[in-house]
């Protein structure tokens, strides 16, 4: 995960924490879509500069863009990495598209299932037809040579967006969520809606130290903000936490190695480390641990 740690780098540093990625081996690189870079853009650069990494938006708010744009700029996305692109969207928060976009927030999740039908048929090939409250499309085509069909997977925590997920799209990217909640709700959610095999990214703050209430103390203050938030805030009184911290996974090699372990063998296929940069030379230490975890 690039971005979410609140690390203020330039695009050169993001494009070169991408390629070191993959000289370590790392299957995938995910770029939050915060307030700076626009992830799809910066991903097609990075496909430019790398060869076999996948990439994906983690994740790109739907309610400012129009479903067949960003239909089309991820599809161009994915022809500059040769189809190592997946598109990873999400509803954002209330504060963010209503209090300072100035857009109605109201009835997200239909937003999404509206989004989701004119955006699937273009990441698929096909012509969009959709006649909705939001979105009104006839007979809308993208011909990007190159592309091939759009992986999308959508950040689901509830239960009516993880349906939306399991039915309409690929599956899902989560962010706060916990090993107990990741198996007792997030997965039996996905599975009860009908998804076979889904994509599950899990995306979790993560560090290799044995200066642990230290580390965690750091990681409280530096992601305050997604203790807050109502949806990561729902995920994180599910697992019982008062913070992010406490769902992090800060320890030694041990710890870390049976932590990940557990989100793979209950189901998750994507482990999206948000490394902290706690002291140090950790973020080094751990990126080379993560290595060797994947190797």
């Amino acid at each position: 995960m690039i971005g979410a740690d609140g690390v203020n780098n330039t695009l050169d540093d993001v494009i070169d924490v991408a390629k070191k990625a993959e000289k370590v081996g790392l299957d995938n690189v995910w770029l939050a879509n915060i307030f700076s870079f626009d992830a799809i853009t910066a991903l097609a650069l990075i496909g430019r500069e790398t060869h076999r990494i996948g990439l994906g938006t983690a994740v790109t708010p739907t309610y400012p863009r129009h479903p067949t744009a960003i239909a089309q700029q991820a599809l161009t996305a994915a022809a500059a990495s040769n189809n190592r692109f997946t598109l990873g969207i999400g509803l954002s928060h209330k504060v963010v598209i209503e209090d300072m976009l100035g857009m109605s927030y109201d009835k997200p999740a239909r937003h999404m299932r509206e989004y989701l039908s004119v955006l699937m048929p273009l990441a698929r090939g096909e012509t969009a037809h959709f006649e909705g409250d939001h979105y009104r499309v006839r007979g809308m085509a993208l011909n990007i040579p190159g592309a091939q069909r759009l992986p999308v997977v959508i950040a689901g925590l509830g239960p009516v967006m993880l349906k939306l997920a399991a039915e309409l799209a690929d599956g899902t990217n989560t962010w706060m969520v916990g090993p107990k909640t990741m198996e007792n709700h997030i997965l039996p959610v996905l599975h009860a809606a009908g998804a076979a095999a889904p994509r599950v990214v899990a995306g979790l703050p993560i560090v290799l130290t044995t200066a642990v209430d230290a580390a965690k103390e750091k990681i409280a203050k530096d992601l305050t903000i997604y203790g807050q938030l109502p949806s990561y805030r729902a995920m994180l009184d599910r697992e019982g936490a008062a913070g992010p911290a406490d769902i992090a996974l800060v320890g030694d090699e041990n710890q870390l190695r049976g932590q990940i372990k557990r989100f793979e063998d209950m189901g998750v296929t994507d482990f999206n480390a948000a490394i902290m940069a706690t002291d140090d030379g950790a973020y080094s230490r751990t990126l080379d641990f993560l290595a060797s975890v994947n190797s």
